[in-house]
């Protein structure tokens, strides 16, 4: 009869382990993977297929014993430090969102807003088109890998020590949400110059012509040339795009 102890179970178990909840609390926030098109069976089989391949470069990792007095501070930490990384990717998305809203508003789009079923909140159409985008090019520079790699990297700055405090305190994630509002207004900043244009000529127009309409006039010129501005100035949006990826990595210390 074949018989295991303790200690081989759990040095069997905790360097898959760990990792595996790592992975898959990022997973639950991280863009792209927490979509709901993507199952939870999918989630959890990509999460465990991730932590599994990882053991080759994670040979240095502290073995926590599961039912051990740091069991309950690994998982903490694990949970943590996952949705710390996943958030801050969430950040860059968001900003870009932001943006499409501010761009939005300037060009009298807000009532075009809808229910989205991915995030359960009001979008307009400008924001969610910027999602898209964003969503797009997240895929197209290959993103996805760089969060997996990013998570796994993530055990050499972070292992498992159970310490989750001090792990959330090396991120700096309050100086990534405080860039949010400058880094949307710096992706926005070309259509809100470019519609305040319009409208100072717009309102130069009805001082001269008084007896023209211009809320007539005024919402077809601003959607027309809100739509040019946008198709224009879409090559524009990858340089800002990469350099928030590249900040959030920054930030959490990746």
């Amino acid at each position: 009869m074949i018989t295991f102890a303790e200690s081989q179970l759990v040095a069997w178990i905790s360097p898959i382990l760990w990792p595996f909840l790592r992975v898959l609390a990022l997973f639950s926030v991280a863009p792209l993977f927490s979509m709901r098109a993507v199952p939870m069976r999918a989630k959890i089989g990509l999460a465990f297929f991730v932590a599994l391949c990882a053991q080759a470069v994670l040979t240095d990792q502290p073995v926590v014993s599961i039912n051990g007095p740091q069991a309950l501070g690994a998982v903490a930490q694990q949970v943590a430090v996952g949705l710390a990384i996943g958030f801050a990717m969430r950040l860059v998305f968001a900003a870009v969102e932001l943006a499409g809203e501010v761009v939005g508003l300037q060009m009298g789009l807000n009532f075009a807003a809808f229910f989205d079923p991915t995030t359960n909140a009001q979008v307009s159409a400008v924001a969610r088109f910027y999602g898209y985008l964003a969503m797009l090019l997240f895929v197209v520079i290959n993103g996805h890998l760089m969060v997996l790699m990013a998570v796994v990297e993530s055990f050499q700055r972070f292992p498992t020590d159970g310490n989750f405090l001090h792990s959330l305190q090396q991120m700096h994630l309050h100086e990534l949400g405080a860039a949010l509002f400058s880094s949307a207004l710096w992706i926005a900043l070309p259509m809100i110059a470019l519609l305040l244009f319009v409208n100072l000529t717009m309102g130069v127009i009805s001082r001269i012509a008084p007896q023209m309409n211009i809320y007539a006039v005024g919402f077809p010129v601003t959607l027309s040339v809100g739509l040019l501005g946008i198709a224009a100035t879409l090559p524009m949006l990858e340089q800002p795009v990469l350099t928030l990826f590249q900040r959030a990595l920054d930030t959490i210390g990746l």
